[in-house]
């Protein structure tokens, strides 16, 4: 067998392995399930990050995604469920998709919060029928240093991102197209 025809096997193999990885998640978790995901995230944001209980009360509305699992070699794409809160009840569930190319390997789960601070931007948010980070609508990812409180911060964005792994806030990604769609529970 040559070397092409190795790497193309070797690829087609991959890429099934994958495939198989990913059937589970099309499984869609339930609304139980999803809620106390959203719970558990909404209690760690809370606990990490000073000043987040003060700063959600200002939130017109609270996108949360306990788990989302992005898996890649080469080709990577990524998917989670969660649930639109509105002063503190959900309302909808969502859920998010993105694929990418480029160099990346491995499995990597995280939790996403999106907190919309202007009425306007969750009323655009809740009125399309599949909104588009960094088309439909900007979401300003958060960093700071770990002495300062999130309410010490100046921010006027109307979206604004958070983003956790295992280990805590993470730094240094995006969310432009990830794609955000209303699924019925």
């Amino acid at each position: 067998m040559s070397l092409s025809n190795r790497l193309f096997t070797f690829t087609l193999a991959l890429i099934t392995s994958f495939g198989l990885f990913i059937s589970p998640i099309s499984n869609a978790a339930s609304s139980y399930e999803i809620n106390v995901g959203v719970k558990e995230t909404l209690k760690r944001f809370r606990n990490e990050i000073p000043g987040g209980s003060e700063f959600l009360k200002q939130a017109k509305g609270v996108l949360i995604f306990p788990s989302v699992i992005k898996a890649g070699f080469g080709i990577g794409g990524e998917y989670g469920e969660g649930a639109l809160q509105i002063g503190g009840k959900t309302k909808a569930y969502y859920s998010t998709a993105a694929a990418s190319i480029g160099l990346q390997l491995g499995v990597q789960s995280k939790s996403v919060v999106l907190v919309f601070m202007t009425n306007d931007a969750l009323k655009s948010f809740q009125s399309s029928e599949g909104w588009k980070a960094g088309v439909d609508g900007s979401v300003a990812l958060i960093e700071w240093g770990a002495a300062e409180d999130i309410n010490t911060l100046d921010i006027k964005d109307p979206i604004i991102g958070f983003v956790f792994s295992n280990k805590g806030l993470m730094y240094n990604l995006t969310l432009e197209g990830s794609k955000f769609t209303k699924i019925v529970k």
